[in-house]
């Protein structure tokens, strides 16, 4: 990538991001390739050779996220998954071996309790601390491998990442960092020191809720390599056509983000006021208890807003009287939704409690609909 790359904005980056050179009558975003087999005479030389291995949709959509982890970086390696969890497994799995030791979060993403199962069925020692306070800290002595998790989902606190990455090294550890919440453009794991950045690519990277996607990306050649076995060993690979969707929808990042990140703030400002509303996080939040430690090392804060109403019933019924928010999980949409977290039963928050992912409406619109729907819901 040439000094001008390096020096250019997020939202320039964005939308140039891992397009090929220009060829005259070429279309500047080449379709998805549909190819399971490629013509391989010979001796099985070259990049594409099967489709398991390598599709050339997938290498411009890894070389874009790769611009957007490591702005400048041309050692960096970047593969996608089928998933975020096939992105998250593919780390934990090809890096972790039986008598290993592991740090998770233990306010993390739902499914990470599952993944602790099958480790410690695997005999790696899973150990757990909470984000906030960076409290892994106090049990990483003699790990392997520290997951991190910042900003949190879907209780967004945050950890100095920093601090926790030259501790871990310090120890002899690799570390992770869960990007999904913050994306390339909130926060860049990598230049904080990270060895992975991981992320699952269904939620505000591609910003539709119309993908499944994962990523990793890392500099370390021989983990990555580890990494890419993993991914050709398990067949967790990404179709073509959500590839080159995920690709078409990098364009608009910077958009988005921007205007998701804006209204969410606002959004967290209104709902501050509120007194039916308790245990309100936002990082971007002046006096959010992460808000010193996120302005650090964050640009932008993310869509994501939690919060907790006083019972179940209540929780219910707000979701219900909303017009403009969608009751549905995931988060990153254009589309705002929300969600009562503790109906799947796997995070361990109150019962009432919410978590609102922000979309791209206006957002005096949204705010007048959030604040309708809590007085309608309080009878």
């Amino acid at each position: 990538m040439s000094d001008a790359d390096e020096g250019r904005g997020d939202g320039t980056r964005a939308v140039r991001a891992g397009l090929p050179e220009p060829v005259k009558h070429e279309p500047t975003l080449p379709g998805p390739v549909f190819a399971a087999h490629f013509h391989l005479p010979g001796d099985p030389t070259g990049p594409y050779t099967y489709g398991r291995d390598e599709n050339p949709t997938w290498t411009l959509l890894e070389r874009a996220i790769g611009e957007l982890e490591a702005p400048g970086e041309d050692g960096v390696e970047t593969l996608v998954f089928a998933s975020g969890m096939a992105a998250i497994s593919a780390v934990l799995f090809s890096q972790l071996r039986t008598g290993d030791a592991v740090v998770l979060p233990s306010d993390g993403y739902q499914a990470l309790p599952l993944v602790r199962a099958q480790l410690e069925a695997f005999g790696v020692e899973v150990r757990t601390a909470p984000t906030g306070g960076d409290a892994q800290l106090e049990v990483l002595d003699g790990a392997r491998l520290l997951w991190i998790e910042s900003p949190s989902n879907p209780g967004l606190d945050v950890c100095d990442i920093r601090r926790l990455v030259d501790a871990a090294h310090a120890r002899g550890a690799l570390v992770a960092v869960d990007n999904t919440l913050a994306t390339p453009l909130g926060q860049r794991p990598l230049e904080l020191g990270a060895d992975f950045a991981v992320a699952s690519g269904t939620k505000q990277l591609t910003g539709h809720g119309d993908i499944l996607l994962g990523y990793v990306a890392g500099r370390d050649r021989e983990a990555m390599t580890a990494v890419r076995r993993w991914r050709k060993i398990v067949g967790a690979i990404p179709g073509p056509m959500e590839a080159w969707l995920a690709h078409r929808s990098l364009a608009t990042l910077g958009l988005r983000v921007d205007r998701q990140n804006a209204t969410a703030l606002k959004v967290a400002e209104a709902l501050r006021e509120h007194p039916d509303v308790t245990g309100l996080r936002y990082p971007g939040l002046p006096g959010d208890p992460s808000h010193k430690v996120a302005c650090r090392q964050m640009r932008r804060f993310g869509c994501v807003v939690s919060f907790t109403l006083p019972t179940r019933a209540r929780a219910d019924r707000f979701l219900d009287a909303l017009r403009l928010v969608d009751d549905a999980t995931s988060f990153g949409g254009v589309r705002s939704t929300a969600e009562r977290r503790g109906r799947w039963g796997g995070d361990a928050v109150p019962e009432g409690f919410i978590r609102l992912s922000v979309g791209a409406e206006d957002a005096e619109d949204l705010v007048a609909d959030l604040l309708r729907a809590l007085k309608e819901s309080a009878g």
